[in-house]
């Protein structure tokens, strides 16, 4: 085997890997250890707002969690470990993660909105940025008590934010198109905020 052929093999691995690892729904799986289909109740998403609104805070913030760390931990192990492959292969592993998420292959490619896994990606990638995009979703979910509003002003922020800080030019792309699908997989959550029927965080 050439060693092109070797790289190409270990990307394939690192992306199928982290696609199947992010199609994991872990939304679902915490709703029916409860008792509780999610995709049945409230918003019919597997996502962790619907779970944290229809099972219960701490299994809400155990899914957030979950789904952040399918997208934190391939990208940061990718990065760690097989960036020499390509220097690309982190972000695409990411990506593979928030594409398994919502369309996971384990829910008949439906799934959650990703923000909480494009969110591990970020902050394995561009830590600073994710990180502050971060404490914007916190303060306006605090002061609006929207989580999707919190959400799509965050993934905006990080857009911008990635432009002030010393990544690569294809990581400013990918933030990009990461508010343009986080903001449009929220497109019925706009509908009800503009006609202020959105559900709140309580």
């Amino acid at each position: 085997m050439t060693p092109e052929t070797q790289q190409l093999v270990i990307a394939a691995v690192f992306v199928i890997g982290a696609y199947l690892i992010g199609a994991i729904p872990f939304g679902f799986i915490i709703g029916k250890l409860r008792g509780v289909d999610v995709r049945t109740v409230g918003s019919k998403n597997i996502g962790a707002t619907n779970v944290y609104r229809t099972v219960g805070h701490k299994w809400g913030f155990l899914a957030f969690f979950c789904d952040f760390l399918k997208g934190f931990l391939p990208a940061f192990f990718a990065l760690r470990f097989a960036s020499s492959v390509n220097e690309n292969l982190p972000i695409c592993v990411g990506l593979a993660c928030v594409v398994g998420h919502t369309l996971t292959v384990f829910m008949k490619f439906r799934g959650g909105k990703g923000v909480a896994t494009a969110f591990g990606m970020m902050v394995a990638l561009a830590t600073y940025p994710a990180l502050l995009a971060f404490a914007v979703f916190v303060v306006t979910v605090w002061l609006s008590h929207y989580i999707s509003l919190g959400s799509m002003l965050a993934a905006a922020t990080l857009a911008v934010l990635v432009w002030f800080f010393p990544v690569l030019l294809v990581m400013r792309v990918i933030a990009a198109l990461i508010a343009v699908f986080v903001i449009y997989k929220h497109k019925s959550n706009i509908q009800r905020l503009l006609k202020g029927c959105e559900n709140k965080i309580y």
